[in-house]
């Protein structure tokens, strides 16, 4: 599949994947900013043009278990329509908040880093159909834990 990327400035990488087999792309950050809310917003430098039928998934890389951040969405959607910079947005844990300064710049990103993935999906188009019962199953209604722990 060929999707169409922009830089936004000279800073931006081309996502790439860290090793064959990969499903996620890295995202690299050129910004990385403090919004009004205290969150960190991690700018790519990158624009897309997903084809349609299509979507962006935005996801946390797993290094962000060595940091103090909280993706704010938990995971982003990027629509093949939308042609604006992708960006992640993350909140400092509570724990965050009890270290000093100089561990606290360990526990965030930075700029230069990789900073989340992006993997691309197809999604089916989907049309309601307004029924009075649907089928049985062996879950039924169960949920919250109804399958066991």
């Amino acid at each position: 599949m060929i999707v169409k990327i922009k830089k936004l400035n000279e800073l931006a990488v081309i996502p790439s994947y860290g090793k064959p087999g990969d499903a996620g792309m890295d995202l690299t950050c050129t910004e990385a900013l403090l919004d009004a809310s205290g969150c960190y917003v991690y700018k790519t430098g990158l624009a897309v043009e997903i084809p349609e039928g299509f979507f962006g998934l935005l996801v946390p890389r797993s290094s962000v278990a060595k940091k103090s951040l909280i993706l704010t969405n938990h995971a982003g959607i990027l629509d093949s329509g939308y042609r604006g910079e992708i960006m992640f947005k993350y909140k400092p844990n509570y724990q965050y908040f009890l270290q000093s300064e100089e561990i606290k710049n360990e526990q965030i990103y930075l700029k230069g880093e990789r900073v989340g993935q992006l993997i691309i999906m197809p999604y089916p188009e989907v049309e309601w159909e307004v029924v009075d019962e649907l089928s049985d199953s062996d879950r039924g209604d169960g949920s919250y834990g109804s399958t066991g722990f």
